[in-house]
Protein backbone atom coordinates (compact mmCIF):
# COMPACT_ATOMS: atom_id res chain seq x y z
CA UNK A 1 0.00 0.00 0.00
CA UNK A 2 1.66 3.33 -0.86
CA UNK A 3 2.01 6.00 2.42
CA UNK A 4 2.30 9.59 2.16
CA UNK A 5 5.48 10.34 3.89
CA UNK A 6 5.45 13.73 5.41
CA UNK A 7 8.86 14.51 6.02
CA UNK A 8 9.53 14.17 2.03
CA UNK A 9 7.27 17.20 2.00
CA UNK A 10 9.40 18.88 4.57
CA UNK A 11 12.19 17.81 3.18
CA UNK A 12 11.61 19.60 -0.73
CA UNK A 13 10.24 22.49 0.95
CA UNK A 14 13.81 23.02 2.72
CA UNK A 15 15.54 22.35 -0.09
CA UNK A 16 13.18 25.14 -2.16
CA UNK A 17 14.77 27.34 0.76
CA UNK A 18 10.87 28.76 1.25
CA UNK A 19 8.09 28.55 4.30
CA UNK A 20 5.38 26.79 5.55
CA UNK A 21 3.33 29.93 4.65
CA UNK A 22 5.08 30.01 0.77
CA UNK A 23 4.49 26.38 0.02
CA UNK A 24 0.91 26.55 1.31
CA UNK A 25 0.08 29.49 -0.89
CA UNK A 26 1.86 27.52 -3.94
CA UNK A 27 -0.06 24.52 -3.43
CA UNK A 28 -3.35 26.39 -2.59
CA UNK A 29 -4.05 25.58 1.06
CA UNK A 30 -4.20 27.19 3.74
CA UNK A 31 -1.03 27.95 6.15
CA UNK A 32 -2.55 25.76 8.58
CA UNK A 33 -3.80 23.40 6.85
CA UNK A 34 -0.43 22.94 4.97
CA UNK A 35 0.97 22.72 8.25
CA UNK A 36 -1.39 19.30 8.97
CA UNK A 37 0.20 17.57 6.02
CA UNK A 38 3.82 18.29 7.28
CA UNK A 39 3.07 16.86 10.85
CA UNK A 40 1.24 14.44 9.80
CA UNK A 41 -1.73 15.28 11.01
CA UNK A 42 -3.64 14.73 7.73
CA UNK A 43 -2.91 13.11 5.04
CA UNK A 44 -3.84 14.35 1.95
CA UNK A 45 -5.99 13.35 -1.08
CA UNK A 46 -4.35 11.86 -4.55
CA UNK A 47 -5.67 15.09 -5.93
CA UNK A 48 -3.44 17.38 -3.63
CA UNK A 49 -0.63 14.63 -3.51
CA UNK A 50 -0.51 15.29 -7.27
CA UNK A 51 -0.48 19.45 -7.05
CA UNK A 52 2.28 19.62 -4.59
CA UNK A 53 4.55 17.61 -6.47
CA UNK A 54 3.76 19.82 -9.24
CA UNK A 55 3.80 23.15 -7.46
CA UNK A 56 7.04 22.15 -4.96
CA UNK A 57 8.99 21.01 -8.36
CA UNK A 58 9.06 16.94 -6.98
CA UNK A 59 7.32 13.52 -8.24
CA UNK A 60 4.41 12.05 -6.77
CA UNK A 61 6.42 9.07 -6.23
CA UNK A 62 8.59 10.89 -4.26
CA UNK A 63 6.01 11.99 -2.11
CA UNK A 64 5.06 8.70 -1.35
CA UNK A 65 7.96 7.15 -0.84
CA UNK A 66 8.51 5.01 -3.51
CA UNK A 67 11.67 6.71 -5.00
CA UNK A 68 14.65 8.17 -3.11
CA UNK A 69 15.38 11.30 -6.61
CA UNK A 70 13.65 14.15 -5.17
CA UNK A 71 13.13 15.38 -8.97
CA UNK A 72 10.21 15.93 -10.83
CA UNK A 73 9.26 13.21 -13.36
CA UNK A 74 7.05 15.58 -15.16
CA UNK A 75 6.22 18.99 -16.68
CA UNK A 76 2.76 20.72 -16.67
CA UNK A 77 3.05 23.72 -19.27
CA UNK A 78 -0.06 25.34 -19.22
CA UNK A 79 -1.02 27.71 -22.64
CA UNK A 80 -2.18 30.88 -20.49
CA UNK A 81 0.50 30.58 -18.84
CA UNK A 82 3.08 30.22 -20.94
CA UNK A 83 2.03 30.23 -24.64
CA UNK A 84 5.54 29.61 -26.63
CA UNK A 85 6.22 27.01 -24.84
CA UNK A 86 3.20 25.63 -24.78
CA UNK A 87 3.41 25.99 -28.94
CA UNK A 88 6.37 24.75 -29.24
CA UNK A 89 6.08 21.47 -27.05
CA UNK A 90 2.70 20.81 -28.61
CA UNK A 91 4.98 20.91 -32.46
CA UNK A 92 7.14 19.17 -31.29
CA UNK A 93 4.85 16.37 -29.99
CA UNK A 94 3.34 16.38 -33.74
CA UNK A 95 6.26 16.61 -36.18
CA UNK A 96 8.81 14.22 -35.66
CA UNK A 97 11.12 15.83 -38.34
CA UNK A 98 11.38 18.71 -36.00
CA UNK A 99 11.71 17.01 -32.89
CA UNK A 100 14.31 15.20 -34.66
CA UNK A 101 16.34 18.28 -35.79
CA UNK A 102 15.79 19.91 -32.28
CA UNK A 103 17.52 16.66 -30.57
CA UNK A 104 19.88 17.02 -33.28
CA UNK A 105 20.71 20.68 -32.32
CA UNK A 106 21.02 20.32 -28.76
CA UNK A 107 23.28 17.64 -29.12
CA UNK A 108 25.47 20.34 -31.63
CA UNK A 109 25.58 22.84 -28.32
CA UNK A 110 26.22 20.28 -25.24
CA UNK A 111 28.93 19.41 -27.20
CA UNK A 112 30.53 23.07 -27.71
Amino acid sequence: MDVFVPERLILIREKLGISKAEAARRVGLSKMGYGRYESGERIPSVQTIEVMAQKLNTSVDYLMGKTDDPGPDQVVIRKADDPDMFEFISYYKKDKGFKKRIQHYLKELNNK
